[in-house]
């Protein structure tokens, strides 16, 4: 197993993250989805935890087959999807990712065995210098600290995106951007999210590098999550924890009814109703795997590649908000 944690901090308060986090992912993971791919909500349901109190379950499948890369589709069956649970008492949350059948609790599967990620996160209202922050008897001896930089860390070309770069945006509404070197020392507000990732792959001669290949990506979708959540700052600032719960309830059924699902409507209740769940996920928003195999799994010379993401996006067709206020 390889455990990571990750820092990234954002020009916002964790109470304004808590509601631009939920936006984002639903935007995002309907402008990934078509039809017959992308994440399918299948539970969105209250649930109280004995140590964390209220919360929210989510489980999620986010169906890959033709979005993975050339080299992990020669892998995979033709109709294949990740299983992403998360639990939400925020600022506290938990994301696990067990790849294996449907209404499957096991971490193993067929073609990738005993494959599994791992992540919990803190959300602060500090510039990331907590220490020990999540007091693990789990983690054993020393582990990589990451500080990500939404303004100046490299992220995949093709996910480039001149409006989302927070290097040259500026927030109308709040008046936050663009964000300059050294932004992190003197910027306020200012919070941090602490993730701490762990990979587990236990193939035999394939551990190591598949592990450390998860964590590359993960880092980059964590990125790119993050940089949409502040460029997006505008759309959702002002949003109510009501308000943003509706906009994610019709983006939800908005994006199973896209990917060609036929499923009864997603509940969004509070706590105190009957309830069997949790809330909407404590990850960054899914995003497609890179093109590029690591160098163990390098696909023939000639054989083709296609890109894994469009090269434009679309939002659903529900209420605007830009400009409504």
């Amino acid at each position: 197993m390889l455990i990571k944690e990750y820092r990234i901090c954002m020009p916002l308060t964790t109470e304004e993250y808590r509601v631009g986090q939920l936006y984002t992912i639903s935007k995002h993971s309907h402008q990934e989805s078509e039809k017959g791919e992308g994440v399918e909500v299948v539970k969105n349901e209250p649930h109280e935890d004995p140590v964390h109190g209220p919360g929210q379950f989510t489980e999620k499948r986010v169906h890959l087959s033709s979005k993975l890369p050339s080299w992990a589709r020669a892998v995979t069956p033709r109709i294949f999807y990740i299983t992403e649970k998360a639990w939400n008492y925020y600022p506290y949350t938990i994301t696990a990712i067990p790849w294996g059948p449907p209404d499957s609790h096991s971490l193993q599967c067929s073609f990738l065995p005993k494959f599994s990620i791992y992540i919990e996160t803190k959300y602060e209202d500090n510039c990331g210098d907590s220490e020990n922050i999540f007091h693990s008897d789990k983690i054993l001896g020393d582990h990589e600290v990451s500080f990500l930089d939404i303004a100046f860390d490299e992220i995949p070309e093709r996910y480039y995106r001149s409006l989302e770069d927070p290097r040259f945006f500026s927030s109308a509404k709040t008046g936050r951007g663009p964000l300059r070197e050294g932004w992190r020392q003197h910027t306020k507000p200012i919070m941090c999210s602490y993730k701490l990732v762990s990979v587990k792959f236990e193939v035999w001669g394939l551990q190591t590098r598949v592990e450390q290949f998860v964590h590359k990506v993960i880092r980059d979708i964590l990125l790119i999550g993050h940089r949409q959540a502040f460029a997006w700052v505008d759309e959702w600032c002002g949003m109510t924890m009501e308000e943003v719960r509706r906009y994610e309830q019709e983006t939800q059924e908005a994006t199973n009814e896209l990917i060609g699902l036929v499923a009864p409507a997603i509940s969004v209740s509070e706590v105190g109703q009957p309830t069997a769940t949790h809330s909407a996920p404590a990850s960054a928003p899914s995003t497609p795997l890179s093109d590029e195999a690591p160098e163990f799994l390098a696909p023939p010379k000639t054989r083709p590649r296609k890109k894994s993401a469009p090269e434009t996006l679309t939002l659903p067709a529900l209420r605007e908000r830009t400009g409504a206020e």
